[in-house]
C-alpha cells in the first residue's frame, strides 16, 4: 500500500537539539539549591555490612546528610536488585550515599566514613557454584531468574564426573521442555553435532551512564532520568520512590543509550529522590563511567551444550540444548530461555528438548542487554550450521535457507505460529547484494599471513506486542498534537510510530507536533521501548488513537451538517460530505466544536478499559480540544518475529590474529518500512554492537579475589569506527506484517546477533574450519588456533583476561 508518509525519510524534531548540544540530558539540569549525591560502594565481591560510622563525615561543613540500606522502606525483595544494601553482592555494589555542597566535597566525605565488613564466600563461575559445597552468590541461595524463586541448586559429583574433559555437565535442571522425538531425530540424522559453547557476560557501557536529578515540591516527586522508555517506567520508579504514579514527575526526554537497560526502572534512579526526601533539598546524582561499569547492567553469559542432528540436505532433524547461565547476583533476565526459543523459530526443529539453569554469581548485575539470549545464542550455533555444512559438503547460505522459517513457522515449547516471518527472502536479497557466490568461490584465498575469508549469520528476536494505548489532540488552531509515551532510546521511534496517526488523520506533518519526553505533558501508557517491539505495538497505539479521532470528526460533521457519519469522508484536514466536498468542516472547526459538545468528543469521558495512566492524561487535555484516546484491541495471534541476515567479508592475519573487516551487508525482515533511513542506520549500528560483542566486549573477574580487570571502554571494548569498515550495504524484506494496520514490525535487536554470527563465521572460514565455541574470539586465540596450541584458557571458564 502506498503511504504519503510512511516509508518516507524526514527530519525528527530532536535532530537540531543533539547535533547542536542543546538537547538536555539528565545531568544537564541545574535547580536552585541543588546538592550532589555520591555513591559509597562495595570493595568486595561479598560480604557482610557490620557497621558503619558516618560521624566525621556529617561534621564536615557542606554535608548535607548520609543515606543508608537501613533507611530505604522500598527496597526490592530478594532476589531483586537493590537501591542500597548491608550484603553486598559484587564489587561496586551501592552500599550508601552522601549528599554535599559538590561532588568534591561528597567524595572527600566518603573518604572519612568508616564501614566495616565481614567476608562472605564468593564465586564469578556457575559451574563453582553447582559443584557439591560450592559457593554461593548469596546467603539465601545461588539460582533465580524472573518467576522464579531463589532456591540453592547443587548438581552431584557424578553429575560432573560423568561428562568428558572440556564438555558441560548436564545435572539436574530447573526447566525443561520439549517437543517432537528428539533421540529418533537424532538416529536419523546424516551427521551430529554435540558441542560445548561459552558466550561472555559483558556490560552495557551505555554513553550516558544513569545520573539522575530529584526534588520535591508539594508532596510530588520531580525526577529528570535516563531511560530508554518513557511511560513504562513509571509505575515502577514510584514505587522505589515511595509515591504513588500521580505524585511523579517523571522528565526523560533524551537517552544516551540503553540496549535495554534502561526499558524499565532501575534502583539506581531512586537515590536522588529518596536522599532529597531526605534533606528537603533538590539532589543530582552523576554516575561516573567507573560507577556506570559495575552499576549499570550487563548481557548474561553462557555456558552451554547442544546436540544437533543434520539431514544429508542439511535439515536439522533434532536439536538437544542444555544451558547455564551465568545470572550476575539478582533476579537476572530470561535470557537462557528466550535462546531455546530462537534457536526453535531460526532452525525449525520437528523435534527440541530444552533443559536449564540460571545461576548466581558475584558480578555486576544482568539485564536484558540487545538480543537477550536470541544473540548469545546465534553466536553459539550459527558456527555450527556452517560446520555441519562442510561435513556435509553443502554451502553454508544454502544450508541456511533450507531450514529459514516462512511464515507457516512454528515457535517455542508450545509450538505456536507466527504473524509473519521471510527470512529465506532476507537471505537472497543479502546474498545479491553481497554477491555470495563470487565472493565464497574466492574465500580461503591467502596473501602470506593474510586470508580472505567470508561468512554468514542469521539471528532473531520477538518484535511486537499489543494492549497499550494512544492518545491523538486536535485544538481549535487546527494543530494535531500527538501524545506518546515512547522513550528517545536514539532511534527517533518516538516520532516515526507517530507519523501513523498522521497519516490515518491524512494531515500534513508539518501541521503535527509530537508531545513526548514529561509524563507531566499527559502521556499515554506506552509499552516500553525494549525487545524491537516499538514498530509494531506503537504503530497500533497511534492507529486505534487516530481511528477514534477520525470517527470523532466524522460524527461531529454528521451532527452539524445532518445525514450519517458514514456520509463523510476526510482529507486537506477537513471532514466533508461524500456527495459534496464543499460540505464540510475544517479541523479547527471541529476541535471547537468538540469543546462546546463535550463529553466523549473533547476528552471528558473515556472508555473503561484504558489503562489508569491514559485515563489520566485524557483528563488532563479535557477540554482543550477534539480527543482521540483508544486502547488497542486489534487482533494478534502468534509471535511476531524480527529476523535478520548478515554477510561479511575478511581479511585475517594468522600470524598476529588481527583482521580488517572488508565489507558487511545486512538486511532486515521488518514488515513495512517505516522510516529508510533510521532503519539503514538500525541495521549499521547494530552491525557495530555485534562485531564488538564477536571479538572484543567482555568481562574480566578474577577467581581469587572477585575483582574485575576491564572497567573501562578501552579495555571491555565496544567496537569504535577503527574496527569497522567505512561503508556498510544495508537491504531489507519490504513485505507488510498482516497483523499490523500498517504492516510494520521491529527488527532492532536480531541485526546484532546476525552480525556477530557472520563475523564468527568467517573467523573459522579463515582457519579452515577452526570453530572456537566461544564468544569472544581474541588475536591470541586465533594465533593459537592457527599454531595449532592450546588455549590460555579451558573450555568452559568464563570471566577470562
Amino acid at each position: 500500500m502506498a503511504y504519503d508518509l510512511l516509508g518516507k525519510n524526514f527530519t525528527p524534531p530532536d535532530l537540531h537539539a543533539k547535533v547542536t548540544g542543546k538537547a538536555k540530558y539528565s545531568e544537564d539540569f541545574r535547580v536552585d539549591g541543588m546538592v550532589f549525591l555520591k555513591v559509597l560502594s562495595s570493595p568486595m565481591p561479598h560480604a557482610r555490612v557490620t557497621s558503619i560510622d558516618a560521624s566525621a563525615a556529617l561534621a564536615m561543613p557542606g554535608v548535607h546528610g548520609v543515606l543508608t540500606a537501613d533507611e530505604i522502606t522500598t527496597n526490592p525483595r530478594a532476589p531483586g536488585e537493590t537501591i542500597l544494601t548491608n550484603e553486598p553482592l559484587f564489587v561496586g555494589h551501592p552500599i550508601l550515599a552522601v549528599a554535599a555542597d559538590t561532588e568534591e566535597l561528597a567524595s572527600d566525605a566518603l573518604e572519612q566514613i568508616k564501614v566495616t565488613y565481614e567476608e562472605l564466600p564468593f564465586t564469578v563461575d556457575p559451574l563453582q557454584s553447582l559443584f557439591p559445597g560450592g559457593p554461593n552468590a548469596r546467603t539465601e541461595g545461588n539460582v533465580a531468574n524472573l518467576g522464579m524463586d531463589l532456591r540453592t541448586v547443587k548438581w552431584t559429583a557424578q553429575d560432573f564426573a560423568a561428562a568428558a574433559e572440556g564438555q558441560l555437565p548436564m545435572g539436574a535442571p530447573v526447566t525443561e521442555w520439549s517437543f517432537g522425538d528428539v533421540d529418533a531425530g537424532l538416529a536419523a540424522a546424516k551427521v551430529v553435532l554435540d558441542e560445548t559453547f561459552v558466550t561472555a557476560g559483558l556490560g552495557h557501557h551505555s554513553m550516558e551512564s544513569r545520573s539522575a536529578l530529584a526534588y520535591w515540591q508539594n508532596g510530588k516527586c520531580y525526577l529528570f532520568g535516563s531511560t530508554q522508555s518513557q511511560s513504562f517506567p513509571i509505575p515502577g520508579i514510584a514505587q522505589l520512590v515511595g509515591v504513588e504514579p500521580a505524585d511523579l514527575v517523571y522528565v526523560s526526554e533524551f537517552c544516551g543509550g540503553g540496549f535495554g537497560s534502561k526499558g524499565g526502572a532501575y534502583p539506581l534512579m531512586a537515590l536522588p529522590a529518596l536522599m532529597a526526601k531526605k534533606i528537603a533539598r533538590p539532589v543530582m546524582m552523576r554516575v561516573s563511567r567507573h560507577e556506570e561499569y559495575f552499576m549499570g547492567s550487563a548481557r548474561a553469559g553462557f555456558q552451554g551444550r547442544v546436540k544437533m542432528g543434520f539431514a544429508a540436505d542439511g535439515r536439522v532433524t533434532a536439536v538437544d540444548l542444555y544451558i547455564v547461565q551465568e545470572n550476575g547476583p539478582n533476579t537476572g533476565f530470561n535470557d537462557w530461555t528466550s535462546a531455546a526459543e530462537a534457536v526453535s523459530l531460526v532452525y525449525q526443529p520437528p523435534a527440541m528438548r530444552f533443559r536449564g539453569v540460571p545461576v548466581l554469581t558475584n558480578t555486576p548485575p544482568r539485564g536484558p542487554q540487545r538480543g537477550p539470549g536470541q544473540n548469545q545464542i546465534a553466536a553459539a550455533v550459527e558456527p555450527l550450521v556452517d560446520k555441519a555444512a562442510k561435513q556435509l559438503g553443502l554451502d553454508r547460505l544454502a544450508i541456511r535457507r533450507i531450514n529459514a522459517p516462512d511464515s507457516a513457522a512454528k515457535i517455542g515449547s508450545m509450538q505456536g505460529g507466527v504473524t509473519s516471518a521471510h527470512l529465506k527472502d532476507a537471505l537472497d536479497r543479502g546474498a545479491e547484494l553481497f554477491n555470495w557466490a563470487e565472493r565464497q568461490a574466492g574465500s580461503g584465498q591467502r596473501n602470506g599471513a593474510k586470508v580472505r575469508a567470508v561468512g554468514v549469520g542469521t539471528a532473531y528476536h520477538s518484535a511486537g506486542g499489543n494492549g497499550f494505548d494512544g492518545l491523538v489532540r486536535i485544538t481549535p488552531d487546527g494543530k494535531i498534537h500527538i501524545h506518546t509515551g515512547v522513550g528517545n532510546l536514539g532511534t527517533y521511534s518516538h516520532t516515526v510510530t507517530s507519523r501513523v496517526a498522521a497519516e490515518v488523520l491524512k494531515a500534513s506533518w508539518d501541521n503535527c507536533t509530537v508531545v513526548r519526553g514529561d509524563s507531566s505533558k499527559h502521556l499515554p501508557w506506552n509499552l516500553g521501548q525494549f525487545g524491537s517491539n516499538t514498530s509494531f505495538t506503537m504503530t497500533r497505539t497511534n492507529y486505534v488513537a487516530a481511528m477514534d479521532a477520525v470517527a470523532k470528526l466524522k460524527e461531529i460533521a454528521a451532527l452539524d451538517l445532518g445525514g450519517a457519519p458514514d456520509d463523510y469522508d476526510i482529507g486537506g484536514e477537513r471532514v466533508f460530505a461524500k456527495s459534496d466536498a464543499s460540505k464540510g468542516l475544517t479541523y479547527a472547526q471541529a476541535a471547537q466544536r468538540a469543546i462546546e459538545l463535550g463529553g466523549k468528543f473533547d476528552g471528558h469521558e473515556v472508555a473503561n478499559d484504558l489503562n489508569v495512566m491514559t485515563k489520566a492524561s485524557a483528563a488532563g487535555v479535557a477540554g482543550t480540544g477534539l480527543v482521540g484516546v483508544a486502547k488497542d484491541n486489534l487482533p494478534r495471534t502468534g509471535t511476531v518475529p524480527a529476523l535478520a541476515a548478515g554477510f561479511i567479508e575478511i581479511e585475517l592475519d594468522v600470524e598476529t590474529g588481527k583482521f580488517e573487516i572488508l565489507d558487511y551487508v545486512g538486511v532486515a525482515d521488518c514488515g513495512t518500512v517505516l522510516h529508510p533511513q533510521g532503519l539503514a542506520h538500525q541495521i549499521k549500528s547494530g552491525a557495530v554492537m555485534g562485531i564488538g560483542m564477536a571479538v572484543s566486549e567482555r568481562h574480566i573477574y578474577d577467581p581469587q579475589n572477585g575483582l574485575p580487570a576491564n572497567i573501562g571502554l578501552l579495555q571491555a571494548k565496544p567496537a569504535s569506527y577503527l574496527d569497522v569498515p567505512a561503508t556498510m550495504q544495508t537491504g531489507w524484506v519490504d513485505i507488510a506484517d498482516p497483523q499490523n494496520p500498517v504492516g510494520a514490525k521491529g527488527v532492532g535487536e536480531p541485526v546484532q546477533g546476525c552480525a556477530t554470527a557472520a563475523l564468527l563465521c568467517a573467523i573459522s572460514d579463515a582457519l579452515g574450519g577452526h570453530y572456537f565455541n566461544r564468544t569472544p574470539v581474541m588475536p591470541d586465540m586465533i594465533v593459537n588456533a592457527a599454531a595449532k596450541r592450546e588455549q590460555s584458557h579451558k573450555p568452559l571458564q568464563v570471566n577470562t583476561a
